[in-house]
Order: C-alpha cells, then structure tokens, then sequence
C-alpha cells in the first residue's frame, strides 16, 4: 500500500526558507510521477511543484524562482525547498503522487492516485 508522510512545515517570517519533505513508503518514488499541492483556507487545492520520472520538473508561476523540488531514490523521499517566503504562501501542503498521470509544466500532477495528510506552512508578514 502506497503511503505518503509529510514534515518539514512551520512558522517562519516573510523572507524565510522551509524544507518539507514527503516520505514514500510502498512505492519507489523514482517509479511514479511527484508533487506537492497547497490549499489556503477558503481557497481551492492547487498544484505547487511536480517532478516526472525522469527528473524534469514543473512549477507553478506563483512559485518560479523560489521553490524546489528534489527526491532522493536512495532514501526515497520527495522534497520541497521553500525560500522567499510570503504570507501568501501560507497554506496546508500536500505530498501526492500518480503512476498513471503526469506532472504538468505549471506544476500541476494530474491525475493524483495518492495523498499525504498535510502539513501547514504559516509565513508571517
């Protein structure tokens, strides 16, 4: 069974970094397509960052520049450096993964088959 574990999130100030990372149990990430999501209160979910099976990435334009996504076959984890951090950027992050999607260029992961439970990420002004 596909299990996937996010840590990582937190408070930090405007300006600031935070890494999450997303731990994959049941799956070997390098098989599957990856990407994080973020939901801000009253807002829709919306895709982040995403990383295909062979490395390429794609990126939301809100996110460009500031965020990177990374996995790490050995440990089989999925990663997601923050920096630059605005308030805007506050929001629950979600891990997700898809054997039968994709990664999209604006870092949307279509057709998610897989969740992880969240972790919140507060950017203070």
């Amino acid at each position: 069974q596909v299990q996937l574990m996010e840590s990582g999130g937190g408070s930090v100030q405007a300006g600031g970094s935070l890494r999450l990372s997303c731990a994959a149990s049941g799956h070997t990430v390098s098989t599957y397509s990856m990407g994080w999501f973020r939901q801000a209160p009253g807002k829709e979910r919306e895709g982040v960052a995403c990383i295909r099976r062979r490395g390429s990435t794609g990126y939301a334009d809100s996110v460009k520049g500031r965020f990177t996504i990374s996995q790490d076959n050995v440990k089989n984890t999925l990663f997601l450096q923050m920096s630059s951090l605005k308030p805007e950027d506050t929001a629950m992050f979600y891990c997700a993964a898809t054997r039968g999607g994709y990664c999209s260029v604006s870092g949307t992961l279509q057709s998610v088959e897989y969740w992880g439970q969240g972790t919140q990420v507060t950017v203070s002004s």
